[in-house]
């Protein structure tokens, strides 16, 4: 991994960098741990690990778009690497939601689930092949309600009956290997059973859901 440089406008230390094995190279953004700002409600040295976690979650259910993110060791030790997704800079949510709003549920529902509290606008990417793609993960899975997010268009809406599949697909999987292991292994438990809890919530109410009494529902900045 080659360090390019440091990426503009982030909270924590974001940087481009080069993968490179034999002769196939990669653009991907490197978030080691050393650079995380420590949050009051966040345990320290845990964002890298959320966001791999919120990439495994919607790997298992087939949706949302987040781009592939592993942990790795890097130049500024050990950190997420996500793959790098060329995008369009002028797009962001409040752009793309009229187009793309089927797109937008998916992502709606995969907030709940991981306990998204940071879902601002400009997380949402048009990416070059015409698809959305999301990206900043690192505060989710926390047991306390923390839900912040710029969409909340679908709040009562039925969700769709491939969607409640995919749900109860992936609720049935949190007790199975292999996403149980790996999961346990970026995650505290009681952070696993939380997404079982919203799953199982989700399920049962088969609706999107409402934000929940006396938090703060929205991110700031929203984009």
């Amino acid at each position: 991994m080659e360090v390019l440089g440091l990426m503009p406008n982030a909270s924590n230390y974001t940087f481009l960098a080069r993968c490179t094995h034999d002769e196939d190279s990669v653009l991907a953004i490197y978030k080691p741990r050393r650079g995380e700002i420590p949050l009051w409600d966040f345990p320290d040295g845990t964002l890298h690990r959320r966001g791999v976690a919120a990439y495994e979650v919607s790997r298992a259910l087939g949706w949302p778009n987040v781009p592939p993110t592993i942990v790795r060791e890097g130049p500024e030790g050990e950190g997420s690497a996500q793959l790098f997704v060329a995008f369009a800079p002028e797009h962001h949510y409040f752009t793309l939601e009229t187009d793309h709003a089927d797109a937008f549920r998916r992502v709606a529902l995969f907030d709940v689930v991981v306990n998204n509290a940071d879902r601002k606008a400009g997380h949402c990417l048009l990416g070059e092949d015409g698809e959305v793609y999301v990206i900043d993960h690192g505060v989710c899975f926390s047991t306390e309600p923390k839900l912040r997010t710029v969409i909340w268009d679908f709040v009562g809406e039925d969700i769709e009956t491939s969607s409640l599949d995919d749900l109860r697909r992936l609720r049935g999987g949190l007790a199975d290997e292999p996403l149980a292991a790996t999961l346990a292994g970026l995650l505290d438990p009681d952070e696993v059973d939380g997404v079982a809890a919203r799953l199982d919530r989700l399920i049962t109410l088969r609706r999107f859901p409402e934000p929940e009494p006396g938090t703060r529902p929205y991110p700031w900045p929203p984009i």
